[in-house]
């Protein structure tokens, strides 16, 4: 946002206070997935809810802006919904909770019923007037300090760098079908703009070659406990602190979170998603329908 001298987006669910919701707004929320949640998720807010909270968004916004001329320098105008950028960042969370029950094949079994759920979801958006969409695929799941610590006991479980195979060939698959989707897209509605963003490459990259670019850590967790080479305890979170072994403890941040590129063990660190956000305004990692090949 700052590249673009634009403000970071107010979010949809904190609205008390009349934050400034002209220049967009933030559906996200953490842990939430594109299929439809389930108990064993940590969030409710799929991405079927989030759209229908962008359809009511939309609905209040225009009806306010009808009644009341003074809210013009809070609320977007209707042409702005078809002028705005959508942008998307999706997989992660889907990936990662299947996982936790299923097998590999299990899971890349599961991919076309999360294609189904998005492309429903982004059509929504478009029937809505939504024209420019911005999709970035999943990371490398398998890099990620908690998978390392939950499915890579086994060294023959890690591929040449340490991360876990099964979880980056899912994400790799789910990558494909993801490209897949957006080509179709475009060509259903000529009238979209669809840009697929491929955020693994970038972030894989990262991980393997940190050195690079001034990391010191590629893969263990700036806050933690453990000591490295994850620094990562499924039995306790970043801040927490608990009694371990009859040993009381906590997960505390390194002092120098800027050289280490996970922040928790699930999160990048700040200047980790710097890099990443400056490699995505590159362009070099995008593809518009005119770009794609087959």
């Amino acid at each position: 946002m700052n590249e673009m001298d634009l403000p970071f987006l107010n979010p949809y669910l904190d609205s008390v206070g009349a934050p400034s919701f002209q220049t967009g707004c933030n559906f996200a929320t953490g842990g939430s997935t594109v299929l439809p949640a389930n108990a064993a998720l940590i969030s409710p807010f799929f991405f079927g809810i989030q759209v229908a909270q962008f359809g009511r968004f939309k609905a209040k916004a225009l009806e306010l802006l009808s009644k009341d001329k003074k809210l013009q320098n809070v609320l977007p105008f209707e042409d702005y919904f078809k002028q705005g950028l959508y942008t998307f960042d999706v997989g992660q969370n889907d990936l990662d909770g299947a996982f936790s029950l299923k097998s590999e094949d299990q899971v890349v079994a599961l991919i076309p019923s999360i294609m189904t759920e998005f492309e429903t979801g982004i059509q929504k958006l478009y029937n809505q007037g939504a024209r420019n969409f911005w999709i970035h695929n999943t990371g490398p799941l398998g890099c990620l300090p908690r998978t390392i610590a939950t499915f890579g006991k086994n060294p023959s479980q890690l591929d040449q760098f340490g991360c876990v195979a099964s979880h980056n060939r899912a994400a790799t698959a789910f990558n494909a079908q993801l490209r897949d989707l957006c080509f179709e897209f475009q060509r259903k509605f000529p009238e979209a703009n669809v840009t697929y963003i491929n955020i693994y490459k970038i972030k894989l990259d990262l991980i393997t070659n940190y050195a690079q670019y001034g990391f010191k850590q590629g893969i263990a967790a700036c806050c933690g406990y453990g000591g490295l080479p994850l620094n990562f305890d499924n039995r306790i979170n970043c801040g927490e602190t608990k009694n371990l072994n009859g040993t009381l403890v906590t997960a505390t941040p390194c002092t120098n979170p800027e050289e280490y590129v996970n922040w928790d063990g699930i999160h990048y660190t700040r200047s980790a998603n710097q890099y990443v956000s400056t490699q995505i305004l590159t362009g070099n990692f995008s593809e518009t329908l005119d770009l794609f090949q087959y």
